[in-house]
């Protein structure tokens, strides 16, 4: 009986193993996660090196073993080489792979998630790199979008568009200085300006007896015009060039720098993950490094 079967396979872990081997973990669409052992990758002038490294999809052969699989062949057919020549572009892959790795199922297929980290990976790869510390930084909105896209796909994304409590149309209005949406992590993402000053009391007394006993407070944050504005962006299939986005803004706003905006829709986003994923995310100390030295 052949104990060898072939897959298509991006990898998103890697462990030492023994002297010279690597453990991978590995996202496919055919199979969701497998664990296979990239022998002698970590040997200087091995073949198999290059191939074992992170984000690299390859087409696999793999001998099936009694306890761990191991890879025979391998084939390179992508790798996304901005990643490894930024430390901003590293940081975000290694986001979204730390979120597509608690998203992803062993042995079930897992193609829509493939497809969708492969797409944001290459978006974020191809992105161009900032050329002064003042300048916009493009690989945290594509990163924040990269985050949404992938709530989304497993099904817990926040809403944006409207009122998560009232389904209420949500309309940034840059007519008001101060006007303001809530956001409310455990109660599914922006609240109404109306609702957080006209609310009915038992919807009130509801979400905050829940998010009392997480020890969360009901609204985590406010929202402003333009930040509601840019956080709706990131419901459609790709971004605007940033001067779309500050062409969308009214005349006096757009001079205005979208970088404390995205990195506050970022942060905000990644309690929201951390707190529907269960999960404390590591990948973002790396970001938060990466943005410190810019800064």
């Amino acid at each position: 009986m052949d104990r060898s079967y072939k897959v298509r396979g991006i990898n998103l872990k890697s462990i030492p193993m023994g002297e010279s081997d690597r453990l991978l973990t590995i996202l496919t669409p055919e199979l969701g996660l497998i664990q296979a052992i990239a022998p002698g990758s970590r040997k200087p002038k091995s073949t198999m090196g290059g191939r074992s490294g992170l984000f690299v999809v390859n087409e696999l052969l793999i001998y099936k073993g009694r306890s761990l699989d191991r890879i025979t062949q391998a084939e390179t057919i992508e790798s996304y080489p901005g990643l490894s020549r930024d430390l901003g572009k590293l940081a975000a892959g290694q986001y979204l792979a730390e979120l597509a790795l608690y998203q992803a199922l062993s042995d079930q297929p897992q193609g829509e998630l493939f497809f969708l980290l492969g797409e944001h990976l290459s978006r974020i790869s191809r992105s161009p790199t900032i050329q002064n510390h003042a300048s916009f930084i493009p690989v945290i909105p594509l990163l924040t979008q990269g985050i949404y896209h992938l709530l989304a796909l497993g099904g817990i994304a926040p809403q944006v568009h409207h009122c998560c409590l009232t389904q209420q149309k949500l309309q940034p209005d840059f007519t008001r200085a101060n006007w303001q949406v809530g956001f409310s992590i455990l109660g599914g993402g922006t609240v109404s300006d109306e609702w957080m000053t006209q609310n009915s009391p038992p919807i009130m007394s509801r979400l905050n007896s829940t998010i009392n006993n997480q020890n969360l407070p009901a609204i985590n944050r406010k929202l402003n015009a333009v930040e509601l504005a840019m956080l709706q962006q990131l419901t459609h299939p790709e971004l605007p060039p940033v001067e779309a986005m500050l062409s969308q803004l009214p005349p006096k706003l757009r001079d205005l720098s979208l970088n404390p905006v995205w990195l506050t829709i970022e942060k905000l986003l990644r309690q929201y993950a951390q707190v529907h994923l269960e999960r404390s995310l590591r990948s973002p100390i790396l970001l938060d490094t990466y943005l410190t030295s810019i800064s």
